[in-house]
């Protein structure tokens, strides 16, 4: 495996990170109503665990208003019951055609209950990143152990791999910075 294998595998598993992170963030609940918050959601389909998306229709009409409407009406008290069962900390309407999922404003105070989870969400990917780099860097020694590279080389490449590592921590604030924004705007 040469150094640029080793950077390769970081910048891939970096990304990877960063993807895991976006994908959590979609789910954390802002004032607009979002369909990704749903994403988690497994609604027993006789007997087999199904992902919402794959038994219903789900869209948002309105910025605090999320419908669910299901291919079969036999499915809809399934439907509410895995809602239920989610904890959104939603309350779901089922009126016999489908469910609507009112999301009031948020207060003030869970506002900052969610920046807060979001920063976290943020510090625990970079954590990851700088595992992401240790693992690089202990590869990059096992190579100079074996002399299967130089020591301007392993030096070379170690730079190269904290220019990656600043650069995905640098992605996960802006990242963060912009979901906190969106969180803490009403």
């Amino acid at each position: 495996m040469a150094n640029e294998d080793v950077l390769k595998e970081l910048k891939g598993r970096i990304d990877k990170t960063i993807d895991d992170l976006k994908r959590e963030l979609a789910k954390v609940r802002t004032g607009r109503a979002s369909t990704a918050i749903l994403d988690g959601v497994r609604v027993d389909y006789y007997g087999t665990p199904t992902p919402l998306a794959g038994v219903a229709n789900v869209n948002a009409p309105e910025p605090r208003l999320i419908t669910i409407k299901p291919f079969d009406k036999s499915v809809l008290k399934e439907i509410e019951k895995a809602l239920r069962e989610a904890n959104l900390g939603i309350n779901p309407m089922n009126d016999g055609e489908m469910i609507r999922l009112p999301f009031p404003p948020l207060t003030e105070e869970r506002r900052k209950d969610i920046a807060k989870q979001v920063k976290s969400k943020g510090e625990e990917h970079k954590v990851a990143i700088r595992n992401i780099r240790r693992d690089a860097n202990e590869a990059l020694k096992e190579k100079l152990k074996a002399k299967t590279i130089t020591e301007d080389d392993n030096k070379r490449t170690s730079e190269k791999v904290q220019k990656e590592t600043d650069a995905g921590v640098a992605k996960v604030d802006e990242i963060i910075a912009a979901k906190e924004k969106e969180v803490m705007s009403v």
